[in-house]
């Protein structure tokens, strides 16, 4: 029913987690019918599903037989997508119908199976994170998309519908895209996570701190969105202050973790963004030195 189709098709979630539950609020919000929200067991699974589905005004199932939707969008972890792919394999009627799912690193051939079967198959990632007790607007988010062209093609309209931007991505580049997305938010959640530990002595008890890093950590990320990261960059290190990044680290023994990561991104500093007293820096953040 999809090609040339003017009615906005019907979308079956499967996985009620967070991306789910997201892109399911935000798709029904832009016009898109949620005919089934699929769990894959009773239990917690299911009334997720249930949840999600009262809200969309869909159903909720754990056997997606019988299920009529024009686009599957599987939004499961990466390690389920495989499984969840067979499990549906052989109880939808695959013609004329797209399979989404949503993974970061992997790509449309993790719908193979259902390929096999008819499907135009397509991954479809946000650029955007999903944590419980948050539902983040998919307006202007990036979405890397690539697979069949019908299942692209629609996946873009989706998204331009959703208010995201969709852009191409070939296969071979999804795991450094994927790499990509977890430096700027995973690993910079770490990288929160360890400066309360450095709060910690400095006397900062760790809901003080986090409160008191807002303010700096809003003006670098408006400072990085309004200029260069070379722009956007201050401190010891591009002052080439050797004295007072020495005594950091000597400091941040009492933490081994924290002085670890400070000198990896005090070192990534040196070679991406501008620094004075470079050659003194590299000596006094060289590894060697600071393990005798």
């Amino acid at each position: 029913m999809l090609p040339g189709m003017l009615r906005k098709p019907s979308i079956a979630i499967v996985g009620a987690g967070n991306l789910g539950t997201a892109l399911a609020a935000s798709l029904r919000h832009a016009g898109y019918p949620i005919e089934s929200v699929i769990a894959h067991a009773r239990g917690a699974s299911l009334k997720k599903a249930q949840k999600l589905a009262k809200e969309v005004g869909a159903r909720a199932v754990i056997d997606p037989q019988g299920v009529r939707a024009d686009v599957f969008w599987i939004c499961v972890p990466d390690s389920e997508i495989a499984r969840a792919a067979r499990s549906l394999a052989g109880k939808i009627e695959w013609k004329r119908t797209i399979a989404l799912h949503s993974s970061g690193a992997l790509t449309s051939d993790g719908l193979a199976v259902l390929r096999e079967r008819g499907a135009a198959a397509a991954s479809v990632h946000p650029m955007m994170t999903f944590v419980r007790g948050s539902r983040p607007s998919l307006a202007g988010v990036p979405f890397a998309i690539e697979g069949d062209a019908s299942a692209v093609r629609w996946a873009r309209r989706m998204v331009d519908d959703l208010g995201g931007q969709a852009y191409s991505i070939r296969k071979a580049d999804k795991v450094a895209y994927h790499a990509w997305g977890t430096f700027a938010s995973p690993l910079f959640t770490a990288l929160l996570a360890t400066t309360e530990q450095v709060a910690a002595i400095a006397g900062v008890d760790r809901k003080a701190a986090r409160r008191r890093m807002i303010p700096i950590l809003l003006q670098t990320l408006a400072n990085y969105a309004s200029f260069d990261a070379g722009d956007a960059f201050s401190g010891p290190i591009i002052r080439g202050d050797v004295d007072t990044v020495n005594q950091h680290l000597r400091v941040l023994r009492k933490v081994p973790a924290a002085e670890e990561v400070y000198a990896a991104l005090a070192r990534a500093a040196l070679q991406f963004l501008p620094a004075k007293n470079q050659d003194a820096l590299r000596r006094v953040l060289d590894p060697r030195r600071r393990s005798r």
